[in-house]
């Protein structure tokens, strides 16, 4: 055959993603931009995000789903930076049948995907103290679990009895505190086990003084923390000894701009998106400020929001300056 009419080989088109994950009774999405789901509202899209029905069907998903498929669980995204890249594989998001919350008899039992606030309120009708802190926390219960969230003298597991998780592979586990290895801004469980209940001791208290505590610890966020505005929470944890808004402070870095992205001049251990910014942006001013801390205190803080995703194309994070994990 002459080889100049030989028809020209094509090459085969690589499968989507989607056309390799098991069937489910929930729901896929393709290709959706996570600046829709953060609350910095940065970040390039994922592949899919898969929303199960129940316990029971996302247990028959990451049993079944291909093993090089990463897998992210995000909550409402109020502690996420997302990288402007995007994100590889799956994202869990939870729905209205892991947002229950329900008290009984001293204990109150939530599902991952309740917000914190739904259920302190939850505690608060049934007469139930202890969880008011859970409302000055913006997140899910999920997300609390995996951080050990806590606020005003408080933490996750100054609470919880026990918390149901599926691991990597499909795996139910029922773990209690102890089991969870939790220290300040940390839990041992592995990073591929998706939270998906918990259940927390309370105390018999009076509703109208529970209602006033949780009031108090409102107003005490209106008037300290940037609210409205496109913010991740805290950024960094507050290293023993110190406290990660002083240093920062000390070290000049009130009202500091990169891009789009500044730190808050209410409270510096939050950084904003004053409009425009990118992830990128967010993630060098934090890297700025833990360069400046570091010269100014010797302190090297660390970040408390969870970063996730590639760079965009042709971005470098280490020419970036900006560490890889």
């Amino acid at each position: 055959m002459n080889p100049t009419l030989e028809r020209p080989r094509t090459r085969r088109p690589m499968s989507k993603l989607i056309d390799r994950l098991p069937q489910v009774r929930g729901q896929y999405r393709e290709n959706v931009p996570l600046a829709e789901l953060t609350w910095f509202r940065v970040g390039g899209p994922c592949e899919v995000v898969f929303r199960p029905a129940d316990e029971e069907d996302l247990i028959d998903f990451l049993s079944a789903r291909p093993m090089d498929v990463p897998v992210t669980a995000i909550g409402v995204g109020s502690n996420m930076l997302v990288r402007d890249g995007g994100l590889p594989g799956v994202v869990i998001r939870f729905g209205k049948p892991f947002a229950g919350v329900e008290a009984r008899e001293g204990q109150v039992v939530a599902g991952a995907g309740a917000l914190d606030v739904t259920v302190a309120a939850a505690a608060q009708r049934a007469g139930l103290t202890g969880l008011e802190f859970l409302s000055g926390i913006p997140g899910t219960i999920g997300g609390a679990l995996r951080m050990n969230a806590g606020a005003y003298g408080s933490e996750t597991k100054d609470v919880l009895i026990s918390a149901r998780a599926i691991d990597g592979l499909g795996h139910g586990h029922t773990l209690t505190t102890a089991q969870m290895g939790m220290s300040y801004r940390h839990s041992d469980v592995p990073a591929d086990w998706i939270f998906t209940s918990a259940v927390f001791q309370a105390r018999t208290g009076d509703p109208d003084t529970i209602a006033t505590a949780m009031r108090d610890i409102r107003d005490a966020r209106e008037k300290t923390q940037p609210r409205r505005v496109p913010t991740g929470g805290s950024t960094f944890a507050n290293p023993e000894g110190h406290k990660a808004w002083q240093l920062i402070d000390a070290a000049g870095c009130r009202g500091l701009r990169i891009g789009g992205a500044m730190v808050s001049e209410l409270h510096c251990n939050f950084l904003l998106n004053a409009g425009n910014a990118t992830g990128e942006d967010i993630e060098r001013l934090g890297e700025e400020i833990r360069r400046r801390v570091f010269e100014t205190s010797g302190v090297k803080l660390r970040w408390e929001i969870k970063r996730v995703g590639v760079p965009a194309e042709g971005r470098d994070p280490v020419a970036m300056g900006v560490p890889e994990t």
